[in-house]
């Protein structure tokens, strides 16, 4: 039979080898027949990078040493085979036919050579841009975690402010990174339509100054600078006319709530 002839044989011959499902006598003639016809190598080329770039979509395995025991012994057989039969050869009493026969099969092993080297070359190109792709991946997911632990409030300060009878009114909590003041109303107590309630830091020395005033939302953001808390071991909150009073001449309605400013250790 003439398979050079047979284009579509010869494509199904050569995605079986590819595959590995040629074997025995019809993998060895196969073999042979692309030692001399550029075509066949060629169809096997082809199966074999197709095949190369279907083992990217299959989950990474660690072969059984039984697999590379079985290798080994397979490349040291067909070594001493192509050996024996180099010998053989050149021990023919032709002269010109052993030396023709001889350069044959050398060029056959260069041939099977190179197309394991363009093989190999494929299939490294396919691994480089599979792993490209892993690590522009991993490239996006550390940029949105970074963006995520940046948008995470890192609380540093925390305050419980009571009336007189030590009943909570307000959890307040301070992030210094993102300058946020936070307060969350935790009691009962809702000031009239026509007041206010003000927040104020009670520092070691000095007068009060004011942080801002409140609306009657549950939970409140002020804009607050580290200076602003830090160093500051109370905060009060009283009750001012609607809009609040000016900082420099302190609350001028009753003080509400007090708490001690807690400097979180974690």
């Amino acid at each position: 039979m003439n398979l050079i002839n047979k284009p579509e044989l010869l494509d199904r011959l050569a995605s079986h080898y590819a595959l590995g499902t040629l074997r025995g006598g019809a993998r060895r003639r196969f073999e042979t027949l692309a030692r001399e016809h550029a075509s066949l190598r060629a169809a096997a080329l082809v199966w074999q990078s197709r095949f190369s770039s279907v083992n990217e979509l299959q989950a990474q395995a660690t072969p059984s040493p039984v697999v590379w025991t079985r290798i080994d012994n397979l490349v040291r057989g067909e070594t001493e085979a192509a050996a024996m039969q180099s010998r053989r050869q050149l021990a023919a009493p032709d002269t010109k036919a052993r030396w023709w026969q001889a350069l044959g099969l050398w060029r056959g092993m260069a041939a099977a050579g190179a197309l394991a080297s363009v093989v190999a070359i494929t299939v490294g190109l396919n691994l480089q841009s599979h792993m490209g792709n892993e690590i522009s991946q991993m490239g996006g997911e550390i940029s949105r975690l970074q963006a995520q632990l940046l948008a995470t409030p890192q609380i540093e300060y925390v305050a419980v402010l009571a009336d007189d009878k030590s009943a909570a009114s307000m959890l307040v909590t301070f992030d210094p990174k993102n300058k946020k003041l936070v307060l969350q109303r935790v009691g009962g107590y809702q000031e009239a339509g026509d007041r206010s309630l003000q927040l104020w830091a009670l520092p070691p020395s000095g007068g009060p100054r004011s942080l801002g005033v409140l609306g009657g939302d549950k939970l409140l953001q002020l804009t607050a600078n580290d200076g602003d808390i830090r160093a500051v071991p109370t905060l009060a909150i009283s009750l001012e006319p609607k809009g609040g009073v000016p900082s420099a001449g302190g609350p001028t309605g009753p003080v509400l709530f007090t708490g001690t400013v807690i400097q979180k250790m974690l």
